[in-house]
């Protein structure tokens, strides 16, 4: 592949001005819209910790969840490269952040836990084997400066091949 430049372009619109705006720190909401041409607008908030609506994603989750779906989404590329017939993927990641005195904070770790289903006769230790590859190609795991670990499930699909 050559090497190219990609740009990515959202839209970020606070909606939590409750008609005074930010004259007191409780006195708005940390609702917002996040959207992009294309898929549809995305619900966000601050964490519920920070005065954030809970029926609302927020951007730690977000975070965590990009993590996630580049380590799958290369993972399926490498497996089907190497034979590997992946039947069911799901991961449960989780991603953990310190706060300080001043209220600024940092992810520590995210570690991702993906319980991967592949077809009888794929081999389960190859299988295991392209989640080590997956961090020195995911574009997002590449960008973070903090530890991206996995701990990978591989079940053997027990359905007959039709």
């Amino acid at each position: 592949m050559s090497d190219r430049e990609h740009t990515y372009e959202v839209t970020v619109e606070w909606t939590g001005n409750h008609g005074d705006g930010t004259a007191s720190y409780r006195g708005y909401g940390r609702e917002h819209i996040v959207a992009a041409d294309g898929p549809p607008p995305i619900a966000g908030s601050a964490d519920p910790a920070f005065r954030g609506d809970p029926a609302r994603w927020n951007p730690e989750q977000l975070l965590v969840a990009s993590l996630s779906q580049c380590h799958m989404l290369w993972y399926l590329h490498l497996a089907a490269e190497a034979g590997i017939v992946v039947t069911a993927y799901a991961d449960r990641p989780r991603g953990t952040m310190r706060t300080g005195p001043d209220g600024s904070g940092h992810f520590t770790r995210v570690t991702l836990r993906p319980d991967v289903t592949i077809r009888a006769g794929s081999d389960s230790r190859l299988a295991e084997r392209l989640h080590q590859r997956v961090p020195q190609l995911c574009f997002i795991a590449r960008s973070v400066n903090f530890p991206v670990d996995h701990e990978p499930r591989i079940r053997i699909d027990a359905a007959p091949e039709v």
